[in-house]
């Protein structure tokens, strides 16, 4: 349980950008489509959008409604690439309740060092029956202009 708690304070926040209607609700907010920002904890440099579903009506509006697992991500450069602390592979840097109880949206991050690229994943998990619905992306650490990556 400590080991959550941790996990979730050196988790990002995401930062709503915008959003679309998608099923009108009579009662409560319609269904949409939300657009989030956030970036690395870790590695300054790196911003990541994720867009998911978020259940409206009397549920959602309640914070009582599940969320579904589908989701997409897209990480970018930025500016300059800086890694501020040692990770591993498949660390968590964003997470978000998709339900009241046990379901949540991860992003985990790699480093592909064949390649010099930093991986991010993003699904859904759920204590019970989690969901293999996936969205990776890819930041390559390349040089900002007037600087050497990973400095």
């Amino acid at each position: 349980m400590l080991a959550l708690l941790l996990t979730s304070a050196v988790s990002a926040r995401g930062e709503d950008i915008g959003s679309v209607n998608t099923t009108f609700k009579v009662l409560g907010p319609d269904n949409k489509i939300v657009v989030q920002a956030f970036d690395d904890p870790d590695i300054e440099g790196v911003a990541c959008y994720l867009s998911g579903a978020r259940t409206g009506g009397i549920k959602g509006g309640l914070g009582l409604a599940e969320d579904t697992s589908d989701a997409a991500i897209a990480c970018r450069q930025v500016g300059p690439i800086t890694i501020k602390s040692k990770f591993e592979n498949g660390d968590q840097v964003f997470s978000e309740k998709r339900s009241l109880l046990f379901k949540r949206l991860r992003v985990v991050r790699f480093l592909d060092q064949k390649r010099n690229t930093l991986v991010y994943l993003a699904y859904s998990d759920k204590l019970i029956d989690g969901s293999p619905k996936n969205s990776v992306s890819s930041v390559p650490i390349m040089a900002w202009p007037g600087t050497q990556p990973g400095k």
